[in-house]
C-alpha cells in the first residue's frame, strides 16, 4: 500500500544551523576558548597552555597549506611521543590532509613501502631517526619534502630536510582559518597494520569514527575534566587509540614521554601529577619489575588502560596491589584501537583478588559507540551460544570500523563481508555476554603490543642459503607477551648455528620482528604437506617451561 511522505520528512532539512560533520578537530578550539591558560602539553622543562597549543596547530596547518598540502594529501610523521607528534594530530587534518604516524620500530624497507604506498608528500622526521629515514628515502622514487624535528630532549642527529620544525611553524599563521571536513566520512588518519602478509595494510580512519571513539574512551574510562595523561602508549599506534583527541576534549594535560622507562614513568607520576596512562602488558611488567629504588606502592591511585594480549591474572593482581587501577580493553587497528572493554560491576569487588583478576582479564563488552559485537561461526556467521565454551570468531560493526584498506579493495571486501568486520580473533561468549579471547585464526604474533607477520619473518629465513623449510609461531614471553620462535629444517649437508641465523634475521628485519629462538629439525605436516602450526605452538609453549 502506498504511504505518503511522513510530515517529519517534509521541510525539515539539514542546514548549517542544525548539522555539522562530526570531527575531533573542534575539541582543541573549545579547549583553547574555555581553558586558555590550562596546561595542555608538558615536555621536559617546557609547558604550554591550550591557547598556545591551538595557535601552534593552526600554524602547522597554515604552513602545510603554503607548501601545497591540501585535501587528501598524506603527511607522514616519524617521531616518539613528543609535542610535534601530538600537534600533527590536529594540524595535519586542519589542512585537509591525512596523518600517517609511522611506527618508530620499523626498518627502512617497511618505511619506504609505506611512504610510497601512501604517496606521502611531506615527512616530519625526528632527527634521532635520521639513519633509518635516510635509508628509506633512498629506496623510493619520489622524495617527499622533509621537515626535521630538533627535540631538545632528544639525542639529535643528521638533518635530512631544508627546514626545522619550529622554523616551519613560524611560517604559518596562528590565526589560520582552518576548515573542518566537508564530510565526516573524509579520511583523517592512515595507520598501517601488519595483517597476514609482509607488506603492511593501510587502515583508513574517518573524522566521524575518530570523534566517536575519542568520546567512547572518555565514557568507558569515566575520564574527568582535566586529566593528566602520560604518553606511554605510542601515538603511532592506532592514532594513539584516539587519546590525542580524547584528552583534548576534556582539556587535559598531555605529558610527553620520549622513552618508556619505569623510572621515567614513576617520576612523571610523582612530579607531574599523572592521573591516567595506557600500557601494554609489557609496560605493566616493566613497572612490576622496576629497578631497586622504585616505589612498591603509589601514594595515590593512577588509572591504567591496558590492552594487547590479555594480561595474565597474576600481573593484573600485582599491578593493582601497587595502586594502579586497571581497565582492560580490546580492539584492533581497524576499529580505531580499543572498542571493547571489561566494564566493571560493583558486586565483583567482594570477590577474592585472584577472582577479580580473572574477571578483569576477559575482554568484555562493546564500547557505547560500537554498534555491534558478536562471537559467531566464521562461515555461517551464526552467533555462538553464551556458554563460555563454544569458540567462534569475533565480529564488529558500526561507526568506529575503518573506511577500509588503502588501495586494497579485495582485502576491504573480505574484512567487511556480510556487513560485519571480521577480526580473525577467536573467542567464547560467557553467560553474562562478556567475550574472552582464546586464540587467533591468523598467525599474527603480538610482541610488546606490536604485530609481527609470521609470513614476513619466514620469507627472511628462506633467504638464508642453509634453510630448506621454515615456520614461525609465537612463543609465550613473560616480558613481551609473545616473541617469534622459528622452526627450521636445514638443507642436506648445510650448517648454520642458532646464533648465526638469529643474527641474519636481525640484519634483515626490524629487531622486534626477529626470532628470539630457533629450533632445528623436521616440521610436522599434514598428509597434504601443510605445516601444522598448532603443533609448533605447543612445542614453543613447552620451551618456556
Amino acid at each position: 500500500m502506498f504511504r505518503s511522505k511522513s510530515p517529519y520528512d517534509n521541510e525539515l532539512d539539514r542546514n548549517p544551523a542544525n548539522h555539522a560533520p562530526l570531527s575531533p578537530l573542534d575539541f582543541i578550539a573549545r579547549a583553547a576558548q574555555v581553558y586558555p591558560k590550562h596546561a595542555a602539553v608538558v615536555h621536559g622543562s617546557e609547558r604550554r597552555d591550550w591557547q598556545t597549543e591551538y595557535a601552534r596547530c593552526r600554524r602547522l596547518a597554515s604552513a602545510l597549506t603554503k607548501r601545497g598540502i591540501g585535501r587528501g594529501d598524506t603527511v607522514a610523521v616519524l617521531a616518539p611521543n613528543i609535542p610535534a607528534a601530538f600537534e600533527a594530530h590536529f594540524g595535519v587534518p586542519m589542512a585537509g590532509a591525512v596523518l600517517n604516524a609511522l611506527n618508530t620500530r620499523l626498518d627502512a624497507a617497511a618505511i619506504a613501502f609505506i611512504l610510497e604506498h601512501s604517496e606521502a608528500k611531506l615527512v616530519i622526521n625526528d632527527r634521532e631517526y635520521a639513519p633509518v629515514m635516510k635509508r628509506a628515502l633512498s629506496q623510493i622514487k619520489t622524495r617527499p619534502v622533509v621537515i626535521d624535528i630538533a627535540d631538545p630532549e632528544g639525542p639529535g642527529g643528521e638533518s635530512l630536510g631544508t627546514t626545522e620544525y619550529e622554523k616551519f611553524l613560524s611560517e604559518g599563521d596562528p590565526d589560520y582559518a582552518w576548515q573542518g571536513p566537508r564530510d565526516e566520512w573524509d579520511a583523517i588518519a592512515l595507520n598501517y597494520t601488519s595483517g597476514t602478509t609482509g607488506n603492511p595494510k593501510g587502515v583508513v580512519y574517518h573524522h566521524r569514527g575518530a570523534y566517536l571513539n575519542a568520546l567512547g574512551n572518555i565514557l568507558v574510562w569515566s575520564m574527568p575534566r582535566h586529566p593528566v595523561y602520560l604518553w606511554t602508549l605510542p601515538m603511532f599506534h592506532c592514532s594513539g587509540w584516539c587519546f590525542p583527541w580524547a584528552v583534548t576534549a576534556q582539556a587535559g594535560t598531555h605529558v610527553c614521554l620520549r622513552r618508556v622507562e619505569a623510572g621515567a614513568i614513576f617520576q612523571a607520576i610523582e612530579q607531574r601529577g599523572v592521573t591516567h596512562l595506557c600500557a601494554a602488558p609489557v609496560v605493566l611488567n616493566m613497572l612490576l619489575n622496576a629497578p631497586a629504588g622504585a616505589p612498591k606502592k603509589l601514594d595515590r591511585p593512577v588509572e591504567v588502560m591496558t590492552a594487547a594480549s590479555a594480561p595474565p591474572p597474576s600481573v593484573l593482581e600485582a599491578i593493582e596491589g601497587m595502586g594502579f587501577r586497571v581497565i582492560h580493553v580490546y580492539g584492533l587497528t581497524e576499529v580505531y584501537g580499543p572498542a571493547v572493554s571489561c566494564d566493571w560491576h560493583a558486586e565483583w569487588n567482594a570477590r577474592s583478588a585472584p577472582e577479580r583478576a580473572q574477571l578483569k582479564a576477559r575482554q568484555g563488552v562493546r564500547y557505547p559507540v560500537l554498534d555491534g559485537l558478536m562471537v559467531a561461526d566464521p562461515q555461517s556467521m551464526k552467533p555462538v551460544p553464551a556458554d563460555g565454551k563454544t569458540i567462534g570468531e569475533v565480529f564488529m560493526r558500526g561507526n568506529i570500523v575503518m573506511k577500509g584498506y588503502l588501495k586494497n579493495p579485495k582485502a576491504t571486501r573480505e574484512a567487511l563481508a556480510g556487513g560485519w568486520f571480521h577480526t580473525g580473533d577467536l573467542a567464547v561468549l560467557h553467560p553474562d555476554f562478556y567475550i574472552e579471547l582464546k586464540d587467533r585464526s591468523k598467525d599474527i604474533i603480538k610482541s610488546g603490543g606490536e604485530s609481527v607477520s609470521t609470513i614476513e619473518v619466514e620469507a627472511v629465513l628462506y633467504r638464508h642459503p642453509a634453510v630448506l623449510e621454515a615456520a614461525v609461531v609465537g612463543r609465550p614471553d613473560a616480558h613481551w607477551g609473545e616473541t617469534p620462535c622459528a622452526f627450521v629444517t636445514l638443507k642436506q649437508g648445510a650448517r648454520v648455528t642458532e646464533i648465526e641465523l638469529l643474527a641474519f634475521c636481525r640484519a634483515n628485519l626490524a629487531h622486534f620482528k626477529a626470532p628470539r629462538t630457533v629450533v632445528f629439525g623436521p616440521l610436522p605436516k599434514t598428509s597434504t604437506g601443510k605445516i601444522q602450526k598448532f603443533v609448533l605452538r605447543e612445542q614453543a609453549k613447552a620451551l618456556t617451561v
